[in-house]
């Protein structure tokens, strides 16, 4: 197996050995986290952001995406919501300019939107050992996707994925609680993390690929992150139109390609030649060799041509199966 070799070759990196095979612990330091406080904060996000912020409680958490009016993504988040306010994971090398952004919108709203990243500890972790090693911290770890759980002396777990918890943690309790997962958990590195949600579908728009997609390019209304009931938001119209011309021109895919690839990297296939045919959205080295990406590209190409990074001559991508269906 493909695997096997490269382990055996000495090519793999540890901590995705550890990943793919066992339970383990990431900082997520890639993770920048803005808070949205007072009153009229719901309202406020309600008329901002693609997901119902309406139906996000205490209990709960969503996907969701910052649109520019022309509907294209300027940053995609989880967001949840405690005593003192929502709060939305999101790409930190964006984080700055999308607090600035939104910012220029609350007007004579009662909202006060900061800068929570450095008070606030993002982690992940994953594995067959994950929940039951949580659930000595969160006696009440939640059981379905998107649910939520919060401790005021730890902070807050959210279940995004089966096996995976995102954690949003008190800083002075983070290091006390990897210490104590410590026996059930190998510590990674957040690389490993970036590396389960590209398998599992998950992107993540980050600096390289700001204002370039439409949510459903990169299949976020297949994760809930697109209410298409709950009215007007910051590009609405766009996304709505989208979604109702039926087969999508462009879509996301997992894919793997045995050379280095990066977030906003283009991508070139047979049929449109000189013309770009998608870009990379996301991509990390992958411990069966080479690096595996997310890669959003026009449907026709994936189907019928073959889809080359950098270049039209460059390495092929060999498309692989994504954990839910692309239509």
């Amino acid at each position: 197996m493909p695997f096997q070799i490269a382990e055996a070759a000495g090519q793999a990196d540890p901590d995705l050995v550890a990943t793919r095979s066992g339970s383990v612990l990431a900082l997520l330091g890639h993770l920048g986290v803005l808070q949205f406080s007072g009153e009229d904060a719901e309202t406020f996000l309600q008329g901002q952001l693609s997901c119902d912020v309406a139906g996000v409680d205490l209990r709960s958490g969503s996907y969701g995406a910052y649109c520019s009016p022309k509907g294209r993504m300027i940053a995609n988040f989880l967001l949840w919501r405690e005593e003192a306010g929502f709060h939305m994971a999101l790409s930190r090398d964006i984080t700055a300019s999308v607090q600035k952004n939104i910012s220029k919108f609350v007007l004579r709203a009662k909202v006060k939107i900061s800068d929570a990243s450095d008070t606030i500890a993002m982690a992940g972790a994953a594995g067959p050992k994950a929940a039951q090693a949580l659930r000595e911290v969160f006696p009440d770890l939640p059981k379905e996707p998107n649910q939520v759980s919060s401790r005021l002396d730890t902070g807050t777990v959210i279940k995004v994925k089966d096996g995976r918890y995102l954690l949003a943690l008190v800083p002075s309790s983070a290091a006390a609680l990897r210490q104590r997962l410590a026996n059930a958990l190998v510590p990674v590195g957040a690389h490993a993390w970036r590396w389960l949600d590209i398998r599992d579908g998950v992107p993540w728009v980050t600096a390289a690929t700001q204002d370039q997609l439409v949510p459903q390019m990169a299949n976020f209304e297949l994760l809930g992150g697109v209410s298409f009931s709950k009215g007007c938001y910051t590009g609405q119209e766009v996304v709505a139109r989208m979604q109702h011309l039926g087969k999508l021109r462009r879509r996301m895919f997992l894919a793997n390609v045995a050379a280095p690839a990066a977030a906003g990297d283009p991508l070139y296939s047979e049929d449109l030649g000189d013309q770009a045919s998608g870009i990379v959205v996301n991509a990390e080295a992958s411990p069966d060799g080479g690096h595996d990406l997310l890669a959003a590209v026009q449907t026709a190409s994936r189907e019928g041509s073959t889809v080359h990074l950098k270049s039209i001559g460059g390495p092929v991508l060999r498309f692989l199966p994504l954990p839910y269906t692309v239509a």
